[in-house]
């Protein structure tokens, strides 16, 4: 097995371009990471990476090596996940990852549950609202919002996800209830916005009588986690749009309430990605289809 724990560090370097970053995403020390890396190349006869003090690089063997190293960990995968249909306890590892919402209110509740019944299968679970590369970071899934930007991952439609502009009623007596969504653009709201670095201009895709209309929002306060949003909301300063699953709770309480329940947000797709393989890994399998549905049940019961 050491070998092909080589070729896995190998592989996690490339991908992460940092020795480091493979090490903590292989858990395991940066020095046996290097190690590794050294056993490898004194195999091969060759250097696989340029390194200096700030930067590594692969060589052009590194780059010709790696192509078929990756193949090599696919076949093993896909071998060791045949045996695992036959057996009766699927075990491994697996690296999940999610939104910060979905992953705290819908995910994390199930995990318990499924390692109830399969006890072998460990769970890695990424919470992040930015948007991740599976194939770099080494994930077997990522439960998304929204519209996925590879094509090249299979995507597996979980359920269209209702959405709303909440506020505080502290927020609305203080600032005025907007009756149409033409009272959002400009400086009279403030519009909580969820965004990242290098985002375009955000737009809200609201429905109306007279079709889809896409209103551009401004405001002082932009972050890229969305329960800081959520956050904001409830202390009062702006109007946000939130998945309802994710504030239901505060809408019950009237923490916060509806803005323009007659120009009501488009929904959003969440979705299951996972990488394009000739075999589906089982213990990847079992963990969709459970928590796919547990996400639909907890979305009927919040609608």
């Amino acid at each position: 097995m050491a070998y092909l724990d080589n070729i896995r560090t190998f592989v996690r370097v490339y991908d992460l371009g940092s020795m480091s970053a493979a090490a903590r995403d292989l858990r395991i020390s940066a020095a046996v990471a290097s190690s590794r890396i050294s056993q490898l190349e004194e195999h091969l006869g060759v250097r696989l990476f340029q390194r200096t003090t700030r930067m590594l690089n692969p060589t052009e063997q590194g780059q010709i090596f790696y192509p078929g190293a990756v193949r090599i960990l696919e076949a093993v995968d896909e071998a060791e996940a045949e045996i695992s249909d036959v057996t009766e306890n699927p075990r491994g590892t697996l690296y999940i990852a999610a939104p910060l919402g979905v992953g705290q209110r819908l995910i994390a509740p199930a995990v318990p549950m499924f390692r109830e019944k399969y006890p072998e299968i460990k769970i890695r679970l990424r919470l992040s609202d930015r948007k991740l590369d599976i194939t770099a970071e080494g994930l077997d899934a990522a439960f998304i919002i929204g519209q996925p930007e590879d094509s090249s991952l299979r995507i597996r439609k979980i359920a269209d996800c209702p959405r709303i502009l909440c506020a505080s009623p502290d927020y609305l007596a203080r600032r005025g209830h907007p009756r149409t969504s033409a009272e959002l653009v400009g400086d009279k709201h403030d519009c909580l916005n969820l965004r990242f670095p290098g985002a375009p201009e955000f737009q809200w895709p609201l429905q109306s009588a007279d079709g889809i209309k896409r209103i551009p929002v401004v405001g002082p306060l932009e972050c890229d986690h969305g329960e800081v949003l959520t956050g904001w909301a409830l202390a009062g300063m702006g109007i946000a749009l939130k998945p309802v699953f994710e504030v239901v709770d505060h809408l019950k309480a009237r923490r916060l309430v509806n803005v323009l329940p007659k120009e009501p947000p488009l929904p959003v797709q969440m979705a299951c990605l996972y990488t394009h393989r000739r075999r589906q890994d089982p213990k990847t399998r079992l963990f969709i289809d459970f928590i796919v549905d547990h996400i639909q049940k907890a979305l009927r019961e919040s609608a």
